[in-house]
């Protein structure tokens, strides 16, 4: 079927990435998929169950759309970034994530680790990544992007950015870099509201721009807008770059030369849903010369979406060929990365990559690399003499700092690492922001331990978590902190005894911080 062949409702629903609940193929999406042509699906971690429920799911959802005469499979995407924001579950590899890479600093190690996490997304017939972040993170007060960028430098970010491209493509996954054109300056979070990167061109060509600029050049066949306003791109005021033609056409297209296929974020983000509206929002995302548009969550606003781009049509108020290139755009990712044969192949069962051993002891070794030791006033190692007495006191793994994030996954168990040497060790949990009385109670357990082990989540960003660990550094006892996500905790606690910046709150992440802690 080609793009002549197709209704209008077929070529619009060509254009949606649609999400929605459940780890089975329901009839609402069996019926988008058949009925409308939806050509794109996005897993959350609500898809997510063991890897053969993925595969299930997966296949399903391929099935129903070959015999409904798709003429190419559905994209089928997710954020796999690793690290603090993943959405593969149990059965899979624990990979690191950029932050982490970027601490490990070696472009082949972050090759091997962008391929080995699109091998098991292949294996589970996911076919899409929405990765690599290639925003530079160069404001510390930054909410939304931190330990998912490969870091403040400029060069590393294009380094590892471009390894984890190569990784993924000679897998033959798609990759997607973003936040175009950059999310790293930036101190809101766009799920919350609009940013504004208010810097001039100059500025933006060699900071903002150049990650993206070289990966265009390098062959990255998607680009995700960001939810972001620039005024040096955008002459209205508050239009984040998913809707402003100045940024998608006149800057990605025409000024650098992007022919591939671009994505919005989500339209359902506070940035665009609680502005413009998620449905009038995905038709100006249209207008503004994107192809693939999101809604990841409520089928209503997808159905509602698509119904406001047809009839834009038919009152000319959008030209059709506007559609037309898109959907050419997205049939030539699908002719150039997927095929029905991959997708027969996928059916036949897990294969070995997914949760290999091979997998496992790659990833293991990354986190020993990348876990760094920022700072020791002579107290590590700490003893494994059992007469020692540890206090262990982490945010508590019920927040998340970012919408972003799986909170399936934030569990923060650095307790349990530290038990690996210290089984008594005492543990207590504390919210972002702790409350006088959880701060009584710390100071209380404090008494009797002669050593603290904290596990700070951005305190340089949360006030009264910085100041519980200032005022356990003044009882003039040892204070050990593991900063559990952005390393610049320690700009706001620099009287601590030690501090380990493991970049995130993963398991393997928090082992590999307290093996330092007692010196292994």
């Amino acid at each position: 079927m080609s793009v002549s062949q197709m209704s209008l409702r077929q070529k619009i629903g060509q254009l949606m990435m649609i999400g929605f609940h459940g780890t089975r193929l329901s009839e609402k999406v069996q019926r988008m998929i058949v009925e409308d042509c939806v050509g794109g699906i996005i897993l959350f971690g609500r898809n997510i169950g063991t890897p053969e429920e993925v595969l299930r799911l997966t296949s399903d959802l391929q099935t129903c759309a070959k015999t409904a005469g798709h003429p190419f499979p559905l994209l089928i995407s997710i954020d796999q970034e690793n690290g603090v924001v993943r959405r593969l579950g149990k059965g899979t590899t624990l990979f690191p994530g950029n932050r982490l890479l970027g601490a490990v600093d070696d472009e082949k190690v972050t090759r091997h680790i962008a391929r080995a996490t699109a091998e098991e997304l292949k294996g589970l017939g996911i076919n899409m990544n929405l990765a690599p972040v290639l925003d530079v993170n160069n404001n510390p007060q930054n909410p939304v992007i931190g330990v998912r960028s490969f870091g403040e430098s400029v060069d590393g970010v294009i380094r590892h950015g471009l390894a984890f491209i190569e990784g993924h493509q000679a897998v033959g996954v798609v990759t997607t870099a973003k936040h175009f054109p950059g999310h790293g300056d930036t101190d809101v979070d766009s799920h919350l509201d609009l940013p504004t990167v208010p810097h001039g061109l100059k500025r933006l060509e060699t900071v903002e721009l150049r990650p993206f600029q070289e990966a265009i050049d390098a062959g990255v066949c998607c680009v995700m807008i960001a939810h972001v306003f620039f005024p040096a791109f955008e002459a209205e005021d508050k239009v984040p770059a998913t809707l402003s033609h100045s940024v998608v056409t006149g800057l990605l297209r025409e000024k650098m030369g992007f022919n591939g296929v671009v994505t919005t974020d989500c339209l359902e983000m506070d940035a665009v849903s609680k502005t413009i509206g998620t449905v009038e929002g995905a038709l100006r995302a249209l207008k503004a010369g994107v192809d693939v548009l999101m809604i990841s969550h409520s089928h209503d606003l997808q159905e509602k979406a698509m119904e406001r781009i047809a009839q834009a049509v038919e009152s000319g108020e959008l030209e059709e060929e506007v559609i037309d290139r898109s959907v050419r755009r997205i049939l030539l990712l699908k002719e150039r990365y997927l095929s029905w044969h991959s997708v027969s192949a996928a059916g036949k069962g897990v294969p070995d990559a997914v949760g290999a051993s091979r997998h496992r002891e790659l990833a293991k070794r990354a986190y020993a690399r990348g876990v760094t030791l920022l700072k020791d006033d002579g107290i590590l190692p700490l003893s494994r003499d059992t007469d020692c007495k540890i206090l262990v006191v982490a945010v508590s793994g019920k927040n998340v700092s970012t919408p972003v994030e799986d909170p399936r996954y934030a569990d923060y168990r650095l307790a349990d690492a530290v038990r690996r040497y210290r089984p008594g060790a005492r543990d207590i949990r504390v919210g972002m922001e702790p409350t006088k009385d959880e701060m009584k109670n710390v100071e209380r357990h404090m008494q009797s331990a002669d050593v603290v082990v904290f596990g700070t989540v951005n305190a340089h960003l949360h006030r009264q978590q910085a100041e519980l660990v200032n005022r356990l550094s003044s009882f003039g006892k040892p204070v050990v902190v593991v900063a559990m996500r952005d390393p610049y905790d320690l700009t706001v606690i620099p009287n601590v005894s030690a501090y380990v910046a493991a970049y995130e709150y993963t398991l393997h992440a928090l082992n590999a911080a307290v093996d330092i802690v007692f010196g292994k």
